[in-house]
């Protein structure tokens, strides 16, 4: 059995240990942080509703690339768009700029270091011929389902949801082609 908590706050800015997080500040913050979700968040959640609304299909939390440990949001592997939703506070956002004071020193350099990781998994996926997409929780959901649509168009061509659509008849055949797929 783990030993309990200390019930006392741990002292400010005080130097984790190496490799460690420092103790929170409070058993409160402490229950707080585990309680905080990585997946299905309510802004992923709103996205998620709104692009499946469009017509388009995906995966979630899905790594977009063989061997890179992160995983997108909404993952499209036919068009190769990864769409990531970044929380404010864990991805520092510059609307919405958030400094802890409690370990303090800790903080900044653990988000400063989220912020770095997101720009390296931007250019891995980027190198490897993937689109990003980057969503803010603070965004409206139709706007950020807007800007992934965009994405989908620019890489796999206008999305439509009518099933009749068919392509013009090939030259050589008597039948129409079969009707275009509305997502991924």
């Amino acid at each position: 059995m783990c030993p309990p908590f200390p019930t006392t706050p741990a002292e400010p800015d005080r130097p984790a240990a190496p490799g460690r997080a420092p103790l929170p500040s409070s058993v409160v913050v402490r229950d707080r942080f585990r309680r905080q979700k990585t997946r299905d968040t309510a802004p992923e959640l709103a996205l998620r509703r709104e692009v499946h609304a469009q017509g388009l299909r995906y995966r979630v939390d899905v790594a977009p690339l063989p061997g890179l440990r992160r995983s997108a949001d909404l993952v499209f592997p036919r068009a190769r768009i990864a769409a990531f939703v970044d929380g404010c506070f864990w991805h520092s956002c510059p609307r919405h700029p958030t400094a802890p004071k409690a370990n303090a020193q800790w903080w900044q350099h653990k988000l400063e270091r989220t912020v770095q990781r997101d720009r390296e998994t931007d250019r891995a996926l980027t190198s490897a011929g993937w689109a990003v997409v980057r969503v803010w929780e603070h965004e409206a959901p139709d706007q950020a389902a807007q800007r992934v649509l965009a994405a989908w168009a620019a890489r796999r061509g206008p999305l439509t949801s009518d099933p009749s659509r068919v392509l013009p008849m090939d030259e050589n055949s008597d039948t129409a082609n079969p009707p275009v797929p509305a997502g991924d």
